[in-house]
Formats: structure tokens, C-alpha cells, sequence
């Protein structure tokens, strides 16, 4: 009788050892998951910030071609200089909630009948409360 009992001691020293490892096992993963789970947010937040940050670009970039044809028109006539322009480009695809701000040119120098001019254009778009801006710069000459 004495022989049965050690052996159910040693059972359940046994299953009270188990269960402090399943308890561990348990906290270690949970926290692996918590911390994968923030990687993946902040992940995320970085791509749409990334996303949005393209878009301001690409508008600036189209603020700064709309001047450009502007001040270099395909048909036979003179171009205009100016600046302080707004674009709005809100109605088109892919550009919502973008714009090009404060697209100017200035005519730096002329020499020898060539002018030369400088485009800059700001590109924002607000996305949900986001505001993102990009700023380009485009140095032409005339033929």
C-alpha cells in the first residue's frame, strides 16, 4: 500500500510542473503575438503615409507640367510667367483630395534671346486628416 501511494505523489508533482510550463508557454506567446500585431500596424501606417506621400508628389508633378505647358504652349505664341497658381485635382482618379499649391515660375535670366525659367510646385493632399505635402523644382529654357 505504501508502494501506491509514492507513485501518486510523483503523478502529481508532475502535473503541477506541467502546468507552470503550459502558464509560460502561454505568456511567451501571447506576447510574441501582441508585439507581431504592432509590427504589422506600424507596418501598415507606414505604407498608407507612403501612399499618400506619392499622391502629393505626383500632383505637384502634374501642378508643375500644367505650368510648363503654360509657358512653352505647342501652338506659335508667347507663354506666360506667373505664379501663386492653385491647381485642384480633387475630381480626378487616384488624385482625391490633392492639389498643387503656390505653382510659380520666375525667369531667372535671359542670354543671348534663351530664357531661362524656374518652375516649383507644391504638392498637399489631406487624406483623412493626414497632410502630406511634396515640393518639386523644374529648371527650363526656352529655344
Amino acid at each position: 500500500m505504501c508502494h501506491k501511494l509514492s507513485v501518486n505523489l510523483k503523478n502529481q508533482q508532475q502535473q503541477g510542473s506541467a502546468l507552470v510550463i503550459a502558464i509560460f508557454i502561454i505568456v511567451v506567446m501571447t506576447l510574441l503575438g501582441t508585439t507581431l500585431v504592432r509590427m504589422i500596424s506600424s507596418t501598415a501606417e507606414t505604407i498608407a503615409y507612403e501612399v499618400i506621400g506619392t499622391r502629393a508628389y505626383q500632383a505637384a508633378q502634374a501642378g508643375a507640367q500644367r505650368k510648363m505647358s503654360e509657358l512653352f504652349p505647342l501652338l506659335p505664341s508667347v507663354g506666360v510667367c506667373s505664379s501663386g497658381v492653385t491647381f485642384d485635382f480633387s475630381t480626378i482618379e487616384g488624385l482625391e483630395n490633392c492639389r498643387a499649391l503656390a505653382v510659380q515660375c520666375t525667369n531667372d535670366a535671359t542670354v543671348d534671346g534663351v530664357s531661362y525659367y524656374t518652375v516649383t510646385s507644391t504638392g498637399q493632399c489631406d487624406v483623412a486628416g493626414v497632410l502630406t505635402s511634396r515640393k518639386i523644382e523644374i529648371k527650363a529654357k526656352s529655344l
